[in-house]
C-alpha cells in the first residue's frame, strides 16, 4: 500500500495533478484531496474508492 507522500511523489513523476486524476476517474477532486490528506475515513463510498484506485488501501471496489 502506498503512504500519501508516495501517491503524491507518483502524480509527480507522472505529470499528473489530482485535480486531473479526479476527473479522470469521475470524482470531485476535493474528493481525492481528503483521501491524500488522511482527513476521510475511506470506509466506504467514493472515499473507500478513491483510496483503493490509489493504492492507498488494500480492498475491492463491489458495485452492488
Amino acid at each position: 500500500m502506498k503512504t500519501a507522500e508516495q501517491v503524491k511523489d507518483e502524480f509527480r513523476r507522472k505529470g499528473v495533478t489530482i485535480s486531473g486524476w479526479a476527473k479522470k476517474h469521475g470524482f470531485r477532486p476535493a474528493a481525492v484531496q481528503l483521501v491524500i490528506d488522511g482527513k476521510a475515513k475511506c470506509y466506504y463510498g467514493n472515499a473507500h474508492k478513491i483510496a483503493v484506485l490509489l493504492g492507498m488501501k488494500d480492498g475491492e471496489i463491489a458495485e452492488v
